[in-house]
């Protein structure tokens, strides 16, 4: 008899607990710490003004913090009706879609807003490695590192088949690609730099280094699983 079997759900439900507490402190903590440039934003994102809200990056911000309660409900929608049907970590694969979705789209949003010389200027591009990486300022090397950081993190724990952090590196490197090639047909005013691919798809490895623990378990779950029972003889 397994006398450990009984004694491991309430852990295991009490680290869920813990895991979720310190992701909503974090987004308050993170919340509080910028609330005055967001507030700015505030009025004329609740106006719905098109003009220093969804064009600006204090507003983008703002809405996708104020969007976190209708996420949190889509994934309780999609795991109840995904358990409902019988299928197996229901939980695990909503929250994945949901989370890839809503960290992913504000900030390649806010990566394809055009500058004040868009459609006027020449496209411009830049493909020596490193150059434009030494003239970056912090705050633009951490929000490069975060665009593709939701993907790189969830996408492993819903898909067996990304669970692995090459993998991973090229969807990034892929994506960013995608974006910074949209830069410059679009003549955004825009520098499409492969500096920015480098730094976006090691964002998203990094962050699925950081969910391994999730995403290798869901890679591995169809190994685990029993074969089929062999024909009777004769």
């Amino acid at each position: 008899m397994n006398h450990n079997a009984p004694l491991s759900a309430p852990p295991r439900r009490a680290r869920r607990i813990v895991l979720l507490s310190l992701a909503i402190l974090g987004i308050a903590s993170a919340a509080f710490v910028v609330r005055r440039p967001l507030m700015m934003s505030a009025p004329m994102c609740m106006a719905g003004r098109w003009h220093g809200c969804f064009d600006a990056f204090n507003g983008v911000v703002l809405m996708t913090l104020v969007a976190l309660p209708l996420a949190a409900l889509v994934v309780w929608a999609l795991a109840r009706r995904r358990r409902a049907a019988g299928v197996p970590s229901a939980w695990r694969m909503s929250l994945a879609e949901v989370g890839m979705v809503h960290g992913t789209v504000p900030f390649i949003w806010m990566t394809m807003m055009p500058g004040p010389g868009a459609g006027t200027v020449p496209a411009r591009v830049s493909l020596v490695p490193l150059r434009d990486l030494v003239t970056m300022g912090a705050g633009q090397i951490v929000g490069n590192l975060l665009i593709f950081a939701a993907l790189g993190f969830f996408a492993p724990m819903r898909f067996a088949a990304l669970a692995s952090v090459p993998r991973i590196l090229a969807l990034g490197a892929g994506c960013s690609v995608l974006v910074e090639t949209a830069q410059y047909v679009l003549r955004l005013d825009r520098v499409s730099s492969v500096d920015d691919v480098l730094v976006n798809a090691t964002g998203a490895a990094l962050a699925a280094m950081a969910s391994r623990r999730w995403w290798r378990t869901t890679a591995e779950a169809p190994s685990d699983q029993p074969g089929p029972a062999p024909a009777p003889a004769g």
